[in-house]
């Protein structure tokens, strides 16, 4: 079992991050379901308000970089939905993640995106942050977003 060395709100502070807004559902789904001592968060993709954040198929119209931001992005929402039910302070580590790019035809360079969300998770939760992934290639995403990343986070 891993032991954090402050509360995530407090390396979020300390790194100067400050949470989005919690994720509001544009369909018929929750943004966080708990299972035994399991946090699902659903799909997070980039949004600033209402608008999309690069919108577009990674590698035209949208850059790695610009996935990665994305990817980061989605992390930062899913941590304030957690937050929003009560359930930042209680992850004890992050198990799973799994990204969806939308991908030019040709682009293979999933893995590099979807790092935005990993890299931002071991900055939050250090060794708890490290987790199993899944990076996968897609045609489309919903509102038009490049990036999408669903969440399942161990809590106590």
């Amino acid at each position: 079992m891993y032991t954090l060395a402050m509360s995530a709100k407090d390396k979020l502070a300390e790194l100067g991050i400050a949470l989005p807004p919690a994720p509001v559902p544009v369909a018929s789904y929750v943004p966080v379901v708990v299972s035994g001592n399991l946090a699902f968060v659903s799909g997070q993709i980039a949004r600033k308000g209402d608008h999309v954040v690069y919108k577009g198929k990674v590698g035209e119209a949208v850059s790695v970089e610009q996935g990665a931001t994305c990817a980061r992005e989605a992390a930062l929402a899913a941590l304030a939905a957690l937050e929003a039910e009560g359930l930042l302070d209680r992850v004890v580590r992050v198990v799973k993640v799994t990204g969806y790019v939308a991908s030019a035809p040709g682009f293979a360079d999933q893995s590099r995106v979807v790092n935005g969300a990993s890299d931002l998770l071991v900055q939050v939760f250090e060794d708890a942050g490290k987790h199993a992934r899944t990076s996968i290639g897609v045609a489309a995403l919903p509102l038009g977003a490049s990036v999408e990343v669903d969440f399942v986070f161990e809590v106590r």
